[in-house]
């Protein structure tokens, strides 16, 4: 084994753990911008015609608070300790069998999504856009869109997912790995610095236990035959044929990747507040185009950026050095966090970095808002449904809501009986303004005006 092929392999290892932290930190600032308004869009009704550069997948991302950061490592220990009894009582070949087939899935939804977004940031092209929506009780339960890029892409990721399953190749391998990590980073996201600190310290505990207390760590990972690490060959061309790897496991890039994704949207937030915008608000689309590669200062995320870089380094000089496994959080959790301490207070900022905390999703916002508005908008339904079966009736020749299925099933009933009560009940109530300013007469009932008719037919009769 050659010096020189080692070297190359630490570079192409460190050069792959960057690239999904540095692209995913950026990707994750339009989720959190466009997230409001796509919502909004879906629930009116509302879909765009064409495809643009943002996601139109519609996953929401998730908040991770620091309830959530501090079972982080209690959930870890549960799964790699239940592999690791699995793996030693189990047979390992079914194991990876089912493993490989879970991944292979999970591969083929990773590569598409991270393949149109590089195809769409080389061409910049715009699609027209398929939706498939389906709903129940006035409720969208499940929304799809996606364009003739997403089907093809789709398609090879498919065929990567196939030659990946019957030859184990580590390129194909990596490919996973590498689309696993910018969509994590892409999806989750730390709610404030608190909880981003909270999860590296028990990240860095979790990491020294498994890894220098017990052989469970090692030998999960040696045993684990499934896309959940990145690795090249330590030398390409080997004497005796037979290929080595070096490796690093995803943990070591999704973990810290997601605090360094936290420090950009920190540092694009200062910036909102310098040039008098809300920053919970989306920027205008020019705006957010012109500041979104470092048009806007970002000390925090090039210092957590840096200093990711360097504990890596650390990891692999240490590595190298003892010839034996190291636990990478060991000097990447120490390394971001002082990044980002140290500029706080460099800049005079700590009390904002620990101040800083971002809105909620918005499916809780949304529920907030129900349960305070849910009294007051009871009956609001059921007058609207009068109305609009009132207004189709003179207007003639409309579908009512309950026949052109709009309304569901339990709903109807009530409109029925509201009809039945429109027959028999003079609205006087509901006569607009303009109405009774003019002097107009109420309208009346289908059932006085028919009664009018027959009077006035029966005294034509009697004339002639």
């Amino acid at each position: 084994m050659s010096e020189t092929g080692l070297f190359a392999a630490y570079a192409a290892i460190g050069t792959m753990a960057v690239l999904p932290i540095y692209y995913g930190s950026f990707s994750s600032l339009d989720r959190l911008k466009s997230a409001a308004s796509k919502k909004k869009a879906r629930e009116k009704g509302q879909f765009a015609e064409y495809s643009d550069s943002e996601d139109e997948d519609g996953d929401e991302s998730e908040a991770v608070t620091a309830e959530d950061a501090y079972m982080f490592p209690v959930y870890g220990s549960a799964a790699l300790f239940s592999m690791y009894l699995v793996f030693k009582y189990l047979s390992k070949e079914w194991v990876n069998f089912l493993l490989s087939g879970y991944f292979a899935l999970l591969g083929v939804a990773a590569l598409t999504q991270v393949g149109v977004r590089v195809a769409k940031g080389v061409t910049g092209v715009k699609l027209p856009l398929y939706h498939l929506n389906l709903v129940h009780h006035s409720k969208s339960v499940f929304d799809v869109r996606f364009t003739n890029l997403h089907l093809g892409t789709m398609g090879a990721a498919m065929l990567c997912t196939g030659w990946y399953l019957w030859s184990k190749d580590w390129v194909v391998s990596n490919l996973f790995g590498l689309a696993f990590s910018f969509s994590a980073i892409n999806l989750i996201r730390l709610d404030s610095f608190r909880s981003g600190m909270i999860m590296l310290g028990g990240l860095f505990a979790y990491d020294i236990f498994w890894v220098f207390g017990t052989e469970v760590m090692v030998s999960v990972a040696k045993n684990f035959d499934a896309p959940i690490k990145l690795v090249f060959p330590k030398d390409l061309f080997p004497a005796s044929g037979k290929l080595a790897f070096t490796m690093l496991g995803l943990g070591d890039i999704v973990v810290p990747g997601i605090f360094v994704a936290l420090c950009l949207r920190f540092d694009r937030h200062r910036y909102l507040e310098t040039i008098g915008y809300a920053p919970d608000k989306a920027l205008p689309r020019e705006l957010n185009h012109k500041h979104r590669v470092f048009g806007f200062p970002t000390p925090y995320f090039k210092a957590c950026m840096a200093a990711y870089v360097a504990g890596l380094a650390t990891t692999i000089t240490v590595m190298h050095t003892f010839k034996a496994a190291q636990p990478a959080l060991l000097y990447l959790s120490p390394a971001c966090m002082l990044a980002v301490l140290v500029t706080g207070v460099l800049r005079g900022e700590l009390a904002a970095v620990f101040g800083y905390k971002e809105a909620k999703k918005d499916k809780d916002s949304d529920d907030d808002a129900k349960a305070k508005g849910a009294g007051k908008d009871d009956k609001a339904p059921a007058v609207a449904h009068r109305y609009n079966l009132r207004n189709q009736a003179a207007g003639g020749g409309l579908t009512t809501p309950a026949s052109a299925g709009e309304l569901a099933d339990d709903e109807q009933e009530n409109v029925r009986a509201a009809h039945v009560l429109d027959d028999k009940v003079n609205p006087i109530s509901e006569v607009s303004s303009e109405s009774e300013a003019a002097g107009a007469a109420p309208p009346a009932t289908p059932a006085k005006g028919a009664a009018k008719g027959k009077k006035t037919a029966k005294g034509k009769a009697a004339k002639k």
